[in-house]
């Protein structure tokens, strides 16, 4: 039963149908293709009521919301209901600051992967770890929605269509999400391609390749002389039952004895017996 801001009862109408309104292409079952789309709508499914959800789904999927526009921190959307002219919904989230996103971009930059994920037009999913280990959530944990309609309730159906509206293009530009917390694609790459690259971790096993024929007088030759080899140090203190404390304990017993227990004695004495050769 709707009731405006006022607290007064008013009858619903059916909404005038829009022309060319932005309709989600998703007409049954969840909204939201992409992870970071999911994520979202996790969100706000987490924060909004749910009957009121339900009907901005379904004005989401009518295309009763004729537009949108995406800014810093907030989305100015238009939404046709049942009166002539169109609400005004606005949705605020905080943007970051320049400084903030100073250290984004730095993590970013440091992480080869994600540089070279984000830089091929993709999102990598470990993204929301790296703003949460910097203490700034990619995703909002509340939304502020103001609409123009005389609904009293948050979010009103207007604002959750423009709340799936949004959703759904999160699917097709996933830097729409960066952009709303104040970063948009080409500021975003422009500034992750003035970075320098990451410098390669050294592979201690990589051997430099030189042609055979440049090594048949010595091929055959040891690398240092065998005056030089040394007795090969001992192995350390290390249990010789380290395997059976790394693995998962079997759930077999021998005469209600754990076999790990069994076990455990019988590498030890291995382990003496090798100590003694």
């Amino acid at each position: 039963m709707p009731f405006d801001r006022s607290g007064q009862f008013y009858e619903a109408a059916r909404p005038i149908e829009v022309d060319g309104g932005l309709s989600v292409r998703s007409k049954r079952g969840k909204i939201g293709e992409q992870w970071w789309s999911r994520k979202f709508v996790d969100v706000l499914e987490g924060v909004c009521d749910a009957g009121r959800l339900a009907r901005g789904r379904a004005y989401a999927r009518k295309g009763q919301v004729m537009d949108f526009a995406l800014e810093p921190g907030r989305v100015l959307a238009r939404v046709q209901g049942s009166r002539p002219r169109p609400y005004e919904v606005t949705i605020r989230i905080t943007a970051f600051d320049d400084a903030r996103w100073a250290d984004v971009i730095d993590a970013l930059a440091a992480r080869a992967l994600y540089r070279a994920a984000l830089l091929a037009g993709e999102m990598p999913h470990e993204i929301v770890d790296l703003f949460t280990e910097l203490g700034l959530p990619l995703f909002p944990d509340r939304l502020d929605i103001d609409c123009s309609c005389p609904d009293w309730g948050v979010p009103c159906k207007h604002g959750s269509a423009v709340l799936y509206v949004l959703a759904e293009a999160f699917d097709d530009d996933p830097f729409l999400v960066l952009g709303w917390r104040g970063r948009g694609r080409d500021e975003l790459l422009g500034a992750l391609r003035g970075t320098p690259e990451p410098e390669e971790a050294v592979d201690p096993l990589a051997v430099e390749e030189e042609p055979l024929d440049a090594r048949l007088a010595d091929f055959y030759s040891p690398a240092i002389s065998l005056g030089r080899l040394r007795e090969r140090p001992p192995r350390g203190g290390l249990p010789p039952e380290l395997l059976l404390r790394a693995l998962d304990p079997p759930p077999i017993r021998v005469r209600h004895v754990p076999l790990v227990d069994v076990l455990r004695p019988v590498y030890r004495d291995l382990g003496a017996a090798e100590g003694e050769e």
